[in-house]
């Protein structure tokens, strides 16, 4: 294996001259393209041809959240551009699903069997997990392409190649371009499994917008409300995949799903929950990392340590909320899962989560599951060297702060 490779540029960003004269070309449209409710509506229904939004309770959360992206340092226009893409397409989607629902109103009567669902914190095997377990042939799942663009232009519906695939291998290739480490922490493919919190973005109330930008403002509005209504419109969205799409028990992963347990339980009752567990004081600094490289995206300089410090009091407030919920919520199957035993024999803790599920491992399942191990080696697109100091952070302080979680969740 290659030596981990250190990312020497996380404050400063360097890109390739290909990369820059792209970033250059889209920033001469930020003019045209502001970060206001009023340009993203019209450009929404300028690209679909529909205006009906569904239920307008997204507004508030919108201009809240419009209100803090204005707000966060270091913004390059170019980075305004890609922003403003990001929330007209969620728009996008919303104005689809609505035309969907109209013709097809049966979609909210479909059942959705419980789902399977992973919960944990990035950098402890939840990704792998869940590819694992979607090799099985098991559960229906959500490829990444599908989490960007769920529902199909009325324009596009039946093309071949779908268009939606070939702009979401467009879309990588720039991803690539501006961060070509980016594979080596989290891998990236038009048909890879991917999370579900894209579409609760969909609602305008989802953590996947702190990612995004250094939102405090955001942050807060979200905790501060209940996120019920906006998981209920999650299940909206896959009930409408599975009209369109078919398929079996659903396989879901988020981080964000470790403080909302009693939220997944009332939405998704005798749901199946994996919480995947590791170190958090490592979890942290590699998480942080990961936030601060992907920043280059639409900041520079990145205040990596901003970043850091952020992300530190926010992994401490979801595993707060993990262990004070973890005992006291009803009505969801939950399976502890340690990375280092999910590591040591991964085929036995997938055979956990399914047989909890209620499902049988079959042999066909198995091999399928054996298959994807053989020729997906943890680190074989290589590794980085992720390092406290580069976030401000101390280590020792971080063990110090999580121990209750790592007490609880961590002991032997």
């Amino acid at each position: 294996m290659n030596n981990p490779v250190r990312i020497d540029d996380l404050r400063s960003p360097q890109f390739a001259p290909e990369a820059t004269a792209i970033h250059e070309l889209m920033g001469s449209m930020a003019a045209d393209l502001p970060l206001t409710s009023d340009s993203l509506h019209a450009a929404a229904a300028a690209q679909t041809g529909l205006d009906d939004f569904g239920p307008d309770d997204y507004r508030e959360r919108l201009d809240v959240l419009l209100d803090a992206l204005r707000s966060a340092p270091n913004c390059t226009d170019w980075g305004r551009v890609i922003t403003h893409t990001q929330l007209v397409q969620l728009l996008k989607n919303r104005l689809l699903l609505q035309r969907l629902l109209g013709i097809h109103p049966e979609i909210r009567e479909i059942e959705l069997a419980p789902p399977v669902i992973i919960a944990g914190l990035p950098r402890t095997g939840t990704t792998h997990l869940q590819n694992l377990l979607s090799a099985s042939g098991l559960f229906r799942t959500l490829p990444y392409w599908e989490s960007l663009e769920p529902f199909p232009l009325p324009v596009e519906t039946g093309v071949v190649p779908d268009p939606r695939l070939v702009r979401c291998e467009a879309g990588i290739d720039f991803l690539h371009q501006t961060m070509p480490l980016f594979p080596l922490m989290h891998e990236m493919t038009t048909e890879h499994v991917h999370e579900e919190i894209q579409l609760l973005a969909n609602d305008f109330s989802s953590m996947l917008f702190e990612t995004l930008a250094d939102v405090p403002d955001w942050r807060d509005y979200y905790l501060a409300h209940d996120q019920e209504p906006h998981y209920r419109h999650l299940r909206l969205q896959l009930q409408a995949l599975q009209f369109l799409d078919g398929g079996k028990r659903w396989l879901l992963k988020s981080p964000q799903h470790l403080e909302q347990l009693p939220t997944l339980a009332a939405v998704f009752p005798g749901a199946t929950v994996a919480l995947t567990h590791r170190d958090p004081a490592t979890v942290a600094v590699s998480m942080a990392t990961m936030v601060a490289y992907s920043r280059r995206m639409t900041s520079d300089p990145v205040d990596a340590v901003g970043t850091g410090r952020y992300w530190s009091d926010r992994l401490a407030t979801m595993l707060t909320t993990v262990v004070d919920d973890r005992d006291r919520v009803g009505g969801l199957s939950c399976l502890d899962v340690r990375f280092d035993d999910f590591m040591a024999d991964e085929l036995d803790t997938a055979a956990q989560v399914i047989r909890l599920a209620g499902d049988t491992l079959t042999d066909l399942a198995r091999d399928n599951m054996t298959a994807y191990l053989e020729t997906h080696d943890r680190g074989r697109l290589g590794t980085i060297d992720y390092r406290a100091d580069d976030l401000g952070l101390d280590l020792a302080e971080l063990e110090s702060r999580f121990a209750p979680y790592t007490e609880r969740f961590l002991a032997r």
